[in-house]
């Protein structure tokens, strides 16, 4: 396993891209920001070069595929956005060597530029919709490589002659291993309907949240063509780059009958403030600054104030309000503009004083929650802030849930997820336990213990 590799899976539906589907990306709501947590996870790695394999780049039945075009780029105008674009030079050196190490190792490879028909220097939609947001601006190097009709077991020992290529050269990657699941979920789905699509995904999710890629090489050919899949052979090849790795699923979801799976693969650096807890926020969303905020949301403001333009994060003086703990978890929520801006918080206490612990995490959901960039210093005065005070979580079960009254905290083993209470949309315990699942990774059918809390919400 290398401390040097990072391994990203990633969907690549163009709706995801809102120049694309414009309010229908909110359909896949989860993808999104499984992918923005996976270029935040990127931006902390800091690649020399991104080594990317997509399914729909032009390739052979009988060899791989190796861009060493020096420039390449593409855009979705076929999905109607002509200008979202990506443009970056490739890693020619890098492209060279894997072409030259396949070929010296008997596995049957080509550039790009030796055939014409193969377009080289181009992106299709498969590299240029996770591009979109792990790296729009094309800051880090390419290598683009084509998936071939050759076996499973050829796409494993490409992932190996990857690794092997970054160690000798002594670059930093990150494999990025691009593909959708089953296109045939549903009845409506676009490639009609199996019920092993279903079946596929589930083997497929469970070896990766398992940590258990190498052993994707022996699936069934017979479920994996019945699920009419796309991404198989990506993550394969991401197999071999990093044998026996561990993982991490930050998404999966099926609308419109296609499966996609968001997942990172390596020694991956926890999110900023560990112990820390990103939530989703729909609700009722909190004040601008003003003369009656609550003391707590002024906290609030003043921390990540401080914290932006002086590069000082003070110890706050306990808050002097008999009706508030002494200590407790709380989470802090920015919106800007009516939407979400920034959701960190802690289940429970980690600081001295509740005051601390506001000031903490709201500096945290300022400039370290890995679905959006970093508060600037002017957005602070015009930043909407609440405040969730919460009590002791106790353990419950699904009857004893009310969405308008408890939060829920969702675990299965080191997976854990939490949804606070009373969010627009969130109408029943079920549904609130569907959505905390998926923010955890736990499968609808993994058992899992249910805890519930009440929340004070200041704003």
């Amino acid at each position: 396993m290398s401390a040097s590799t990072l391994g990203i899976i990633a969907p690549h539906p163009p709706i995801m891209v809102r120049e694309v589907g414009g309010k229908r990306t909110e359909v896949t709501s989860a993808s999104i920001d499984a992918m923005h947590a996976a270029a935040a996870a990127l931006r902390r790695f800091a690649p020399d070069t991104i080594v990317v394999i997509s399914p729909h780049t032009p390739a052979l039945a009988d060899a791989f595929a190796i861009d060493t075009a020096r420039h390449t780029s593409g855009d979705l105008a076929r999905f109607g956005a002509p200008r979202s674009t990506v443009s970056a030079e490739t890693d020619t050196e890098f492209a060279w060597r894997l072409l030259e190490h396949l070929e010296a190792s008997g596995i049957p490879a080509v550039s790009r530029e030796d055939a014409s028909s193969l377009q080289p220097g181009t992106l299709d939609h498969g590299v240029l919709v996770p591009l979109h947001f792990l790296d729009p601006d094309g800051a880090h190097p390419l290598v683009n490589v084509s998936l071939s009709g050759l076996s499973l077991g050829h796409h494993r020992l490409l992932g190996i002659a990857v690794a092997e290529v970054a160690s000798a050269l002594g670059r930093r990657i990150v494999f990025l291993a691009s593909g959708d699941l089953s296109h045939r979920l549903l009845p409506e789905a676009p490639a009609g309907f199996s019920p092993r699509g279903k079946e596929f995904d589930s083997v497929v999710v469970e070896h990766v949240r398992k940590g258990d890629l190498d052993d994707l090489v022996h699936i069934d050919r017979g479920l994996s063509e019945a699920a009419g899949e796309c991404g198989l052979r990506s993550i394969i090849a991401l197999s071999g780059v990093l044998p026996g790795a561990p993982t991490r699923v930050l998404a999966y979801e099926g609308p419109w009958g296609v499966g996609y799976l968001t997942a990172l693969v390596g020694d991956v650096e926890p999110p900023p403030g560990a112990g820390a807890e990103t939530t989703e926020d729909t609700g009722r969303k909190g004040g601008s600054a003003r003369d009656d905020e609550h003391p707590l949301v002024r906290l609030a403001r003043s921390s990540v104030s401080d914290h932006l333009e002086r590069g000082i994060d003070p110890v706050p003086d306990r808050i002097d309000d008999p009706s508030l703990p002494e200590r407790a978890g709380a989470f802090v929520s920015l919106h800007l503009d009516n939407r979400l801006r920034g959701c960190i918080g802690t289940i429970l206490p980690t600081k001295p004083t509740l005051a601390e612990e506001v000031a903490a995490n709201a500096v945290k959901a300022a400039t370290a929650d890995p679905r959006f960039p970093p508060v600037s210093v002017e957005d602070v005065p015009l930043l909407e802030i609440k405040v969730d005070v919460l009590s002791p979580p106790e353990e419950c079960a699904l009857a004893d849930l009310d969405p308008s009254r408890y939060g829920v905290i969702v675990s299965s083993g080191w997976r854990q997820g939490l949804l606070l209470p009373d969010l627009e949309g969130v109408d029943s315990p079920a549904q609130q336990v569907d959505i905390a699942r998926r923010k955890a990774g736990i499968g609808p059918e993994e058992p899992c213990a249910l805890e519930r809390f009440r929340v004070d919400r200041y704003t």
